[in-house]
């Protein structure tokens, strides 16, 4: 694990498992439709139950850009937040990775959770490389730790070795970058 305070806001890189976390809120990287089939979104609701997506699906079409929370069914965490990478299963882009992040950060700030965890956006289904989203998903983060992210825990989590040296390369550039 490789972790990084800013702002007052605990940043972590971990290898592992998005559902095995004690966050407030996990986010599935979904399609607009909101329909969770397979990837990340499949695994949330095989763990965490049907009811997932049942009240997911209640906010399609979901632009990309925008974000919702449900409950987390079974899951450890307390919500899913819901946020498009892509309008139908497919190719995505990193704006639409920025987008994504930028929405499911705001709503987890605006809902006042303390915890939040991403998988690589956009790196499954979506087809980008895992340089590029990690890129897109800390500039959304630097970004709104400007702003005044009150959200105090960020974790960047996946179990993809590349997706994961991804976060932790952004990672540490951050740190060079970054003054408290």
């Amino acid at each position: 694990m490789a972790e990084l305070c800013v702002k007052g806001v605990k940043i972590e890189v971990r290898h592992g498992s998005l559902l095995d976390l004690e966050v407030d809120a996990i986010v599935n990287p979904a399609n607009s439709m909101l329909r969770m089939g397979g990837g990340v979104a499949g695994v949330i609701k095989r763990v965490g139950g049907e009811v997932i997506e049942r009240e997911a699906v209640k906010h399609a079409p979901l632009p990309v850009g925008k974000a919702i929370a449900t409950t987390a069914g079974r899951l450890k965490a307390r919500y899913v937040i819901h946020s498009p990478t892509m309008e139908t299963p497919g190719p995505t882009t990193r704006e639409k990775v920025y987008k994504a992040t930028y929405a499911a950060l705001k709503l987890a700030d605006e809902m006042g959770l303390r915890s939040i965890a991403f998988p690589g956006m956009g790196t499954g289904v979506g087809g980008l490389k895992p340089i590029e989203a990690s890129e897109a998903m800390f500039e959304a983060l630097v970004e709104l730790l400007e702003r005044g992210l009150r959200v105090e825990r960020v974790v960047f989590v996946d179990l993809n070795e590349r997706v994961v040296e991804a976060f932790r390369e952004k990672l540490e550039e951050l740190r060079g970058g970054l003054r408290e």
